[in-house]
């Protein structure tokens, strides 16, 4: 029996998954990943391949696609001496997570024990040339410090430079060159996000004609995916959840043409966790079941209980046990629903996270 939505705990969201289950490489080339179709309103799957997704589309639906472009955020840096007995360390792993005001960052820090307030880090590159340099400024848990670097002509050129892309901790290789394009949508452009919207990896520029084709409008809005993506819950209770801020912008052109899609009737359909999130956020602003443009910052936690006033389908990846996003789907079609389909997922191949296969709810 399904439990009340007041007594789910983060433990309620656990399932057993293999280790080979989780991707470590995306497929040989985009649209090539399976999909598991789901209607959540019964819970019936069916299992289909990606290249099948345009077929699922009607005229007149609008799909909505996160533009954000991932940085390479992951960069490497040594520590200046502050104390003449101190002794050299090696090399600081520092993650990127959100800009914080006029040359300052947030990041994660590893190892962070010894790295306090004060404390100065250079970034070389591979000539060992210093490319760019920062000041510890706060500190907080789990490894957080604010950074605020030296200002410089171009930062993002730099990071560019001397950058890693970051993939996710469940990915055990290093980055690779091949990772700056994969692990990137084809339609990426703002650039922002410590990690890739992934539901919107399996699209190609083809993929995307043979859906405007069909009379699906298609829209994009913004999402920066910030420390959330990486942070583990740390709470039992669900209630007890407390998400990092992640910035948003909805364009004029956007909220109108969902706007013009819900009082006609037509499905809005998101592609990705991301997009549930901007959408959503942006109905809760303006109060009211219509969208207003809007740009700003968002720490929204969808959870089951919750009524969704925008979103109708759903494409989204499969999400990591006791995690927020996995949440969201279970808000969306139903906890039980969800594991099962999860479930048949791990039995039948399914590949799991950022480089692995999706699902489409409707």
């Amino acid at each position: 029996m399904s439990k009340r939505q007041s007594e789910l705990r983060v433990a309620d969201f656990d399932f057993e998954l293999p280790p080979e289950s989780i991707a470590q490489q995306p497929p040989a080339e985009r649209g090539q990943s399976r999909m598991l179709a789901m209607d959540r309103a019964s819970g019936a799957l069916r299992d289909a391949h990606f290249r099948e997704f345009p077929s699922l589309l009607r005229s007149g639906d609008v799909l909505v696609l996160n533009d954000s472009r991932v940085i390479p955020a992951r960069l490497y840096a040594r520590r200046t001496l502050r104390r003449e007995k101190e002794k050299p360390t090696g090399r600081i792993e520092v993650m990127l997570t959100e800009p914080a005001g006029e040359n300052e960052w947030r990041a994660l820090v590893r190892p962070g024990r010894k790295i306090a307030i004060g404390e100065r880090l250079v970034f070389p590159d591979a000539s060992d040339r210093i490319v760019l340099e920062a000041e510890v400024i706060e500190r907080g848990e789990f490894g957080e410090r604010l950074l605020r670097f030296v200002p410089t002509a171009d930062f993002f050129a730099a990071i560019e430079q001397i950058g890693h892309i970051p993939l996710p901790p469940y990915i055990h290789r290093d980055d690779a060159s091949a990772d700056r394009e994969r692990y990137q949508t084809v339609f990426a452009h703002e650039r922002g996000s410590v990690a890739a919207p992934t539901a919107g990896l399996h699209f190609t520029s083809e993929i995307l004609d043979a859906i405007a084709a069909k009379g699906v409008e298609i829209v994009r809005v913004t999402l920066h995916v910030g420390l959330g993506t990486f942070a583990p819950l740390r709470v039992e209770r669900i209630e007890e959840v407390r998400l990092h801020f992640e910035s948003y912008s909805l364009s004029q052109d956007a909220a109108e043409a969902i706007n013009r899609a819900k009082r006609e009737g037509r499905r809005v359909i998101a592609v990705g966790t991301t997009v549930v999130r901007t959408l959503e956020a942006a109905a809760l602003r303006s109060n009211v079941w219509e969208l207003a443009p809007h740009s700003g910052r968002t720490d929204i936690f969808i959870r089951p209980g919750y009524e969704f006033r925008i979103v109708n389908a759903l494409l989204t990846n499969f999400h990591l046990p006791q995690s927020s996003l996995l949440m969201l789907v279970s808000a969306f079609a139903g906890r039980d629903h969800v594991l099962s389909a999860y479930q048949h997922a791990v039995g039948t191949g399914y590949r799991f996270f950022s480089y692995g296969d999706c699902m489409f709810l409707t």
